[in-house]
């Protein structure tokens, strides 16, 4: 009997030892680098894209209109004679502050079917020695245009297959960062003027962030890009690292700041974009 009370005892201390232990790790998952690692991600690569399609509008030797800087440091190389018609944005090899903000510097290198607003145009972009706040960029990216939606909005396929090596040096791993999206144009195309250009975002992907962790993500609510807003101002993704609790982003629903959320098992931790 006595042993059998011990055998229990054991028991039941073992398995309330277990739970708490188990609510311990829960509490303690308060790592958000996994996160921002996505955040890089959706960033640059939708930059990447916003700039060509600003570039796709402009001749050789023009100015972009939202990248410009003071002293016009972004070279724009255009050949529409070509086939595939190709396009060169060159930031230069030393870092320009761009009006958003943000230093870049090295090129983003385009090929193309079609005119630039033909649907079922193809862009093919690589980078070359391009980086961006000394983020490097690196890998490929297919955007492809769908033409126009039920809504007489035109559409964009976008593929990537991404790297980023990170601006800490003292991190040598690189961040991987894959996206199967969906990019529709909601307000403004009609416009001559760049600045009342809406976009919104939906998709999934997957990546592996700097510390060597696999994630998924799939986007909850549509990501929002303003042409007169440098962050991604509206959108929620969801994020789930292998072996832990899901990470919800959260850019918020409209305002133009720097500010993300983060949310791990109901806790939420503020991130600046």
């Amino acid at each position: 009997m006595i042993k059998n009370k011990l055998v229990l005892g054991l028991t039941a201390f073992a398995l309330s030892s277990s739970l708490f232990f188990s609510s311990c790790v829960r509490e303690r998952d308060t790592d958000i680098s996994m996160a921002k690692d996505g955040i890089v991600g959706d960033f640059v690569f939708d930059d990447a894209f916003h700039i060509v399609l600003d570039a796709a509008t402009k001749s050789s030797g023009e100015t972009l209109a939202n990248y410009k800087t003071t002293g016009y440091c972004a070279t724009l190389t255009h050949d529409t004679n070509s086939s595939p018609r190709s396009l060169i944005i060159d930031f230069g090899t030393a870092n320009c502050m761009c009006n958003d903000s943000r230093n870049r510097r090295g090129k983003i290198i385009v090929n193309y079917t079609m005119r630039y607003a033909d649907s079922g145009n193809i862009f093919t972009f690589s980078f070359d020695n391009y980086f961006v706040n000394d983020y490097q960029i690196m890998g490929s990216q297919v955007v492809e245009n769908k033409g126009r939606n039920v809504l007489a909005q035109t559409y964009y396929t976008q593929l990537v297959e991404g790297k980023i090596m990170s601006a800490d040096t003292s991190i040598k791993d690189t961040l991987k960062w894959n996206a199967e999206r969906e990019i529709t144009w909601v307000e403004g195309e009609s416009t001559p003027m760049w600045f009342d250009d809406i976009f919104e975002t939906v998709g999934k992907g997957n990546g592996r962030g700097i510390r060597n962790e696999y994630y998924a993500m799939n986007i909850t609510k549509p990501l929002i890009r303003e042409a007169m807003c440098r962050f991604i101002k509206g959108g929620r993704v969801e994020l789930q690292p292998q072996g832990k609790a899901l990470r919800t982003i959260d850019y918020g629903d409209g305002d133009c700041d720097n500010q993300a959320s983060v949310e791990i098992n109901s806790k939420r931790f503020a991130v600046d974009l």
